[in-house]
């Protein structure tokens, strides 16, 4: 069922866990669909002792794509017509993740959204927006 414009009001919120305790094999195996195979994100010898990272941590694309998928179950199918967002802190092996929609502007047949995800800490590791078509 298509999201309504009379169904929102701004300030309105939609929010989801998108992984908990996110897992070291759920990296490689984004590292294999996307082809990105950059050793920070898989190699732990590499990122602690060469890169001085505490440890390997998750690709933005990862995040960035499991944030909009929450807004394609907020919004529908088809549906976003803009989403940018920016990478504002990392996110590690074991973190909970969750992403909020705040609707910004209902404009008839459109509905801009604040977009932000953050951590079990509280820490935002991701902030963006999108624009979606939505139903009278």
């Amino acid at each position: 069922m298509a999201l309504k414009a009379k169904q929102l009001t701004v300030g309105d919120t939609y929010t989801v866990r998108l992984v908990e305790d996110l897992k070291r094999t759920q990296l490689v195996q984004y590292a294999g669909a996307s082809g990105d195979y950059n050793p920070l994100h898989t190699d732990e010898v590499f990122t602690t002792r060469v890169a001085g990272y505490p440890s390997v941590f998750a690709h933005g694309m990862l995040t960035m794509g499991m944030t909009g998928r929450m807004l394609t179950d907020y919004v529908g199918d088809a549906r976003l017509t803009r989403y940018g967002v920016r990478f504002t802190s990392q996110v590690w092996p074991g973190d909970t993740l969750d992403a909020t929609a705040t609707v910004k502007a209902v404009n008839g047949d459109r509905v801009e959204l604040d977009v932000k995800t953050v951590n079990q800490d509280g820490v935002e590791v991701l902030s963006g927006y999108a624009e979606a078509r939505i139903d009278p």
